[in-house]
């Protein structure tokens, strides 16, 4: 989610049924899944209250910094799992490494922009992007996939739409905070599709193309004597660098909640991190909500509602017509064939 450096649920369809995961298991490990999941998404969600306090670097700078210790958490945690084995792989693939410095580059912008955002007044704005997010990827999959919509999804990317004109009459502009991070991060899930990567293997590699850019413009700002890092004490360094396990905790949790949890369930999870993230952008930084931006929002959220409840029907229509086909199958299997009994030859034998 909000920069996180996986596309979440919604990098499919944007449903409850979009994400990756496992059937349901034992009580044990779906209790284990779920609280996974929730903790993922909660940091996601309360990642707002984090970046200001990386102030004074500015968002440009605390972007390289999270590239630069995103690789170096993602890569020590690869090394100490011994899980190499996919460069060798990625590195004869010319395609795949294409498709991750186009991911690198998307997530780069969703990173940055969030980050912005969020140090500079526009938390619930932010938020937005995330809930309109599974519209988008629909959106694109009719767009660049040629896949065809249900009438309730082609309904709620209606919907969607008129609240993004709504909001635009009440901001006096387009929302281009939302839109610019709910498309960044649906492109960034469809490149990610096509990838089929780890969750861990590919934010290594996607930071592996980040991180000399990124290393430049902190030695370009350090001889500019414009980096913070360094310059507010030892807790601030502390602050910076701790952006790489900001990055990697909450994808290890989603990794491990997403093959322990059923899809309707991590899917619907997929929404905490912009409801803490609007509740935080109203309540705690008081950021304006007048009744044009509710209005839209209420928009969104009905649209949202619409896509989730076609979503879990049609997942458990699914499942319906694979126990029903389960069934006829195993009632016109052959009947086993009766053991011969043996002769009196066969027992002289």
């Amino acid at each position: 989610m909000a920069g996180t450096g996986t596309p979440g649920t919604g990098a499919g369809t944007g449903s409850p049924g979009a994400a990756g995961g496992s059937g349901a298991g034992t009580d044990a490990e779906n209790r284990a899944g779920l609280l996974y999941g929730i903790a993922a998404y909660a940091v996601w969600g309360l990642v707002p209250l984090y970046w200001p306090l990386l102030k004074p670097a500015s968002a440009g700078e605390i972007l390289a910094h999270r590239m630069v210790w995103s690789f170096a958490f993602v890569g020590l945690a690869l090394l100490v799992l011994r899980r190499w084995g996919w460069v060798k792989e990625l590195a004869a693939d010319p395609r795949k490494l294409g498709l991750l410095t186009i991911a690198a580059t998307v997530i780069t912008v969703n990173w940055g922009l969030y980050i912005w955002s969020v140090n500079n007044g526009h938390v619930v704005e932010a938020s937005l992007g995330y809930f309109i997010n599974p519209l988008v990827t629909i959106a694109l999959g009719v767009l660049v996939l040629k896949e065809r919509l249900r009438p309730a999804q082609w309904a709620a990317v209606g919907i969607g739409f008129a609240a993004v004109l709504v909001l635009a009459i009440g901001y006096g502009r387009p929302p281009w905070v939302s839109l610019t991070l709910a498309f960044s991060f649906a492109v960034y899930g469809l490149v990610k599709k096509k990838v089929n990567l780890g969750g861990l293997e590919s934010l290594a590699a996607e930071t592996a193309v980040q991180f000399l850019p990124a290393l430049g413009y902190l030695l370009l700002l350090g001889s500019q004597s414009t980096l913070a890092f360094g310059s507010e004490g030892a807790g601030h360094m502390a602050l910076l660098a701790s952006t790489g396990l900001v990055t990697a905790i909450p994808l290890v949790c989603f990794g491990a909640a997403a093959i322990r949890v059923p899809l309707s369930t991590l899917g619907l999870l997929q929404y905490l991190a912009p409801i803490f993230q609007f509740l935080l952008g109203v309540v705690y930084f008081h950021e304006a909500m007048p009744p044009e931006r509710w209005a839209g929002f209420s928009l969104v959220w009905l649209a949202l509602t619409l896509l989730t409840w076609d979503a879990l029907r049609t997942a458990r229509r699914s499942r319906a017509a694979m126990a029903r086909a389960t069934r006829e199958a195993a009632h016109h299997l052959p009947a086993p064939a009766d053991t011969p009994r043996p002769t009196r030859n066969d027992v002289r034998a």
